[in-house]
């Protein structure tokens, strides 16, 4: 009876986590950010207001560029299309992410359509600034319409110059770097003339505002956040721009634009004081960015301006070499601290066997591996409990519905027989943690995104297309369901309940990623090995 009820249990817990996720997406409540400490200011403070920034709509002729005009940049990775106007990144498709499993064709993250607008918007802005939301945006010559780094090559610049009414020439410098996602973009400023020029570099990211397409089943997010250095991660969806624009000083920090797997994020020098904006344009547009130092540039003098462009899937590794809090991305939950671990440990098995599937596999026998002890506890104070159903039953008849004195002498027989009557549910509750913290990381980790395992299934991250593994589960849990036979006693509300999960379980995990699914198979099938060792071991016993 107690196993029945801990079935139930674990599948109304579980389907209370991910309604509780689906409510969060769907609400989107604000983030309270924490404050920044206030910095002091100097001749490199950052006060410069937001409104010097450039509308991103203002970017842009009446009509989208033609593509004549763009200037195209192809590397191992990355293929970007930069609009001379500005030198904003409007397009960006990453070579080796599909966009579909059964075509070739690259999956593209930053576009600009009539349906979509999300690009990547960089500027100078400030006294002597090139751009303004007033005046407009510089218009940059470039050499060529087309760059492509070479085989042997490393490193590919691509500048961008602009020779300003005074004399002074502007350069903007994209870097491209061989396996890489990110860019760095640079401004050179070369003082030709006798006075002194102050400008201050921002960097923003423009996002047309969509619902998000999460079900429960796939709770991800689609949205902005950003870093301080006294708040790692933050949220802040397009729900908290309309309510409230960001404006947080920081040193360093980043601002990125988040979907499943794949993230862009301007991530300015991280020993400069920045401000972390967002606001909504004119034309009804989701903007989130960073305004940099403010710099003063002598007459005859050259500075630079340094800042880093990620865009790219959502690369732990990658992600952490450009910052300590941007792999923070991958958002694992309130169980990021269980989750971290399991994923690194399905990392090695991945180094090992070279199948995700097979990873999968391997963390779930070691994950129930490491529960035994938990599995056995469970199940022999399961046993226990069943042997003294007679006697609690005896005890229900003698005492009717005095429940004072009934709940006295079942405790007094739970002491004497040594019984913990939540012996049964603690595991399960304990095993759920882990549970929930691997379904994040099965549903977060990019690599896992068109991974193949065997046979049919050729996309873990997405449903079994046959439903063959979550009928299969079903069977699987019937079978567990078998094992243990309901007890007399039983209400029969909870008997017809008990029956139908199995196959509301197996209709719930039809639309599952197959991932998941895996793991949930091979775990039953593992519970049903344990349970049957345990059951010879407590039969010996006599407690069967």
């Amino acid at each position: 009876m107690e196993s029945q009820r801990n079935i139930l249990l674990i599948g109304l817990l579980f389907v209370s986590f991910l309604l509780w996720q689906q409510w969060q997406m769907d609400q989107a409540p604000q983030q309270v950010a924490t404050e920044s400490t206030s910095v002091s200011t100097s001749s490199n403070a950052t006060n410069a207001h937001s409104s010097d920034v450039p509308d991103a709509d203002s970017a842009l002729p009446a009509a989208v560029v033609a593509s004549k005009e763009l200037i195209t940049v192809n590397t191992d990775q990355l293929i970007l299309k930069i609009n001379p106007i500005g030198g904003d990144i409007v397009y960006s498709a990453l070579v080796e992410h599909k966009l579909e499993l059964d075509n070739d064709e690259p999956f593209v993250l930053l576009e600009q359509t009539n349906d979509i607008n999300y690009i990547a918007q960089s500027g100078l802005i400030g006294r002597n600034g090139i751009d303004s939301s007033t005046k407009g945006r510089a218009h940059f010559d470039s050499a060529s319409r087309e760059y492509t780094l070479a085989s042997g090559q490393d490193t590919l610049e691509v500048p961008l110059t602009y020779v300003a009414e005074n004399g002074a020439k502007y350069t903007k410098l994209f870097i491209f770097h061989r396996g890489q996602f990110k860019v760095d973009v640079d401004y050179v400023i070369n003082n030709t003339t006798d006075k002194q020029l102050q400008v201050q570099m921002y960097g923003q990211i423009k996002h047309s505002i969509k619902k998000s397409e999460s079900s429960m089943m796939m709770p991800t997010y689609r949205g902005a956040a950003f870093s301080t250095q006294d708040t790692r991660y933050e949220k802040y969806s397009f729900d908290d721009m309309a309510d409230k624009n960001l404006d947080k000083k920081t040193l360093g920090g980043w601002a990125a634009m988040l979907q499943h797997y794949f993230v862009s994020a301007w991530v300015p020098p991280a020993n400069d004081q920045n401000i972390i904006f967002s606001s909504i344009s004119a034309g009804g547009q989701a903007n989130i960015g960073f305004r940099g130092a403010i710099y003063d540039v002598a007459p005859g003098a050259t500075q630079a301006i340094n800042s880093e462009f990620y865009v790219g899937p959502k690369d732990q590794k990658a992600l952490s070499e450009i910052s300590d809090s941007l792999n923070l991305v991958v958002d694992y939950g309130f169980l990021w601290w269980l989750a971290v671990p399991i994923y690194k440990l399905l990392m090695f098995f991945q180094s090992l066997v070279t199948n995700w599937g097979v990873a999968i596999i391997l963390i779930t026998l070691t994950v129930r591996g490491v529960l035994y002890p938990l599995t056995k506890a469970q199940y022999t104070s399961m046993a226990k409990m069943r042997n003294l159903q007679p006697k609690l039953a005896e005890m229900k008849e003698r005492f009717g519905d005095d429940r004072q004195k009934m709940g006295q002498a079942m405790m007094e027989l739970y002491k004497k027989e040594k019984v913990n009557p939540m012996g049964g549910c603690l595991p399960i509750l304990l095993q759920m943690p882990i549970f929930i913290a691997l379904y994040w990381v099965l549903l977060e980790s990019v690599e896992l995104r068109h991974a193949p395992f065997m046979l049919w299934i050729t996309d873990l991250s997405v449903q079994d297309p046959y439903y063959v593994m979550p009928i299969l589960m079903g069977i699987s849990m019937f079978v567990m369901q078998k094992m243990q036979p309901m007890a007399p006693t039983m209400d029969p509300m909870q008997v017809k309940m008990m029956q139908w999960m199995p196959v509301v379980f197996t209709v719930f995990f039809l639309w599952f990623p197959a991932g998941l699914v895996l793991y949930w198979l091979i775990g039953n099938l593992v519970a049903i090995t344990q349970q049957k060792i345990i059951y010879a071991g407590l039969e010996k016993k006599g407690l069967k």
